[in-house]
């Protein structure tokens, strides 16, 4: 097929790869053009801009950092109206349910077509095609999109035809991915406050209770902080916004998640915002124990 993917971010750089390892035909665009070259050494065509890359597409995936971001490359650099009439695009990042319903009236308005598809998983598990993607759309759009979704994918859940029910999910386990951040950074702050080994702690409880590699492998990255963060506490931060913002909409209450925006943000005016999602929580979570004593 041919496609194009903007947006080469590591999760981006990843995704494309299995996309070209897969054999389509693929026209990349970044914003930081050397980004691209790796994917041109693979036989990717580089873009001069978001309307070139999409003007000749069969499906457009988007992986970015933001609804600005998304925004921009859209409508600012009018890649929605460069799309071809039956082309599809893909929205791989994060975003907004908001923004999610308002691009899928704006394909339908242009006669292209707007399907959700947002992953969990780290970049070191894009790099491994074992993402797990939740989509959402008309479902003969997304017959014809599943098979790319599975070239990096380790599962796919189809949510509903409405593409932002999919960002709707995504929103939400990210909120749970924040919750079990926050429950083991005051658990591992109180093991060691009373004389026990933080790695012993997480081992033992995560063994009896759980069970989960996220426990461990989130555990491990609070305890030994990896050199480049594989999701920083600025896009925490921006992912539990939009589920507050989401949930407001619906009149759902979040106490939880109201607490842990206000942890973030303390964590983003203490300069934190590039640190690792999970080690940051953590060290801004030991930082306020510490300032109590």
């Amino acid at each position: 097929m041919r496609l194009a993917f903007l947006g080469l971010g590591k999760m981006g750089s990843a995704v494309t790869r299995h996309l070209s390892n897969a054999g389509h035909k693929l026209t990349v665009w970044n914003r930081t053009p050397a980004r691209a070259e790796p994917l041109k050494a693979l036989g990717a065509t580089v873009a001069s801009s978001p309307a070139e890359a999409v003007a000749h597409s069969e499906v457009a995936f988007t992986m970015v950092m933001d609804d600005a971001a998304l925004e921009d490359v859209m409508f600012t650099a009018n890649a929605l109206t460069a799309m071809p009439p039956d082309g599809i695009h893909v929205s791989l990042s994060t975003i907004s349910v908001k923004l999610s319903d308002r691009l899928t009236e704006a394909h339908r308005a242009t006669g292209s077509d707007f399907a959700a598809a947002p992953v969990f998983g780290r970049p070191n598990i894009a790099e491994e095609g074992r993402l797990w993607t939740t989509a959402a759309g008309n479902p003969s759009t997304i017959a014809k999109i599943r098979p790319l979704l599975e070239s990096f994918s380790r599962g796919v859940t189809i949510v509903s035809e409405r593409p932002s029910s999919a960002h709707a999910l995504k929103l939400g386990g990210n909120f749970l991915i924040t919750a079990m951040i926050a429950s083991l950074s005051e658990g591992l702050v109180y093991a060691e406050a009373l004389g026990i080994d933080p790695r012993i702690f997480l081992e033992t409880i995560n063994s009896a209770l759980f069970q989960s590699p996220f426990y461990q492998s989130y555990g491990k990255i609070m305890l030994d902080p990896p050199q480049q963060p594989g999701g920083t506490i600025s896009l925490g931060e921006k992912d539990i916004r939009l589920f507050r913002n989401a949930a407001e909409s619906a009149g759902v209450q979040t106490p939880l998640a109201d607490a842990f925006e206000e942890k973030l943000r303390m964590a983003i005016e203490a300069g934190m915002k590039d640190r690792d999602w999970a080690a940051g929580y953590y060290r801004l979570t030991q930082s306020i124990t510490d300032d109590a004593k």
